[in-house]
């Protein structure tokens, strides 16, 4: 048996998070693609770059409070992740 520290909620959680911020990651203002959105027309690049996803403050999975989340895009969270300090270059990111 697996352990998962995220809630049986997380999807509900996290998706309330995306929207209470429209879809836009909150450090870079990239507008990302909301459920439903027809992305037929852009690359499998773009749909990765532009996917919003739910970060943790402080890393914790468990702890859900409003204060320690936040919507960001996957190339923001990457680098969230990596502290910043990583052999990615912003070039790189582009093509992500």
């Amino acid at each position: 048996m697996s352990f998962n520290p995220y809630p049986d909620d997380w999807t509900d959680i996290s998706t309330s998070v995306k929207k209470s911020v429209q879809w836009q990651c909150q450090k870079c203002g990239l507008q990302c693609i909301r459920p439903g959105e027809d992305t037929s027309k852009l690359t499998r690049s773009e749909r990765m770059k532009r996917t919003l996803q739910t970060h943790h403050w402080d890393r914790n999975p468990s702890n859900n409070s409003k204060s320690n989340l936040a919507a960001l895009c996957s190339g923001c969270h990457l680098l969230y992740h990596q502290g910043g300090k990583s052999n990615i270059s912003p070039g790189q990111l582009s093509l992500w």
